[in-house]
């Protein structure tokens, strides 16, 4: 039976909640830069969305294009104030695979119709920053998603 000295494991849990607060305020940070940025052109946004041709109803794609913004800003907040990490992070891995798995297929479209290689696209992928080489954004888009993955594993909220 191996024993942990208290004081090395009072150190060890610091240094995970450190780590946790960092992945927190990173996310959460990212998504209110992102959320801003396209609350601030919401036309520009509109058009990208309407690009990927998924969703035909212009009432629903204005709706997505109105609210999405804010939705994603809210929930930087709330995770930077610590208030329901879990599954605030859980909500943004929800989008963050959906968002990412849209880009590679758009990526992969624009592959196939353009003849270049993968890494060559460059493309706005309505994320917020303009336009994106895809290689980049895909590395991107994981390590957001190891973030949020790891504060709905183990992401705790302020009490």
């Amino acid at each position: 039976m191996q024993h942990t000295h208290p004081e090395l494991k009072a150190d060890m849990g610091n240094k995970n909640s450190v780590a946790l607060k960092g992945a927190r305020i990173l996310l959460g940070g990212w998504f209110i830069y992102l959320g801003m940025m396209k609350a601030m052109d919401p036309v520009a946004f509109l058009k990208t969305l309407n690009e990927y041709e998924i969703i035909q109803n212009y009432l629903a794609l204005n709706f997505i294009a109105a609210v999405l913004p804010w939705f994603e800003i809210l929930c930087g907040i709330l995770l930077i104030a610590g208030i329901g990490v879990r599954g605030i992070s859980l909500n943004l891995l929800i989008l963050l695979t959906a968002f990412t798995s849209l880009v590679f297929l758009r990526a992969l479209s624009l592959q196939s119709e353009l003849r270049v290689g993968f890494c060559d696209i460059h493309f706005d992928c309505g994320c917020g920053t303009g336009r994106v080489w895809i290689c980049g954004k895909l590395l991107e888009n994981s390590a957001l998603i190891g973030f949020a993955t790891v504060l709905v594993c183990f992401g705790k909220s302020k009490k």
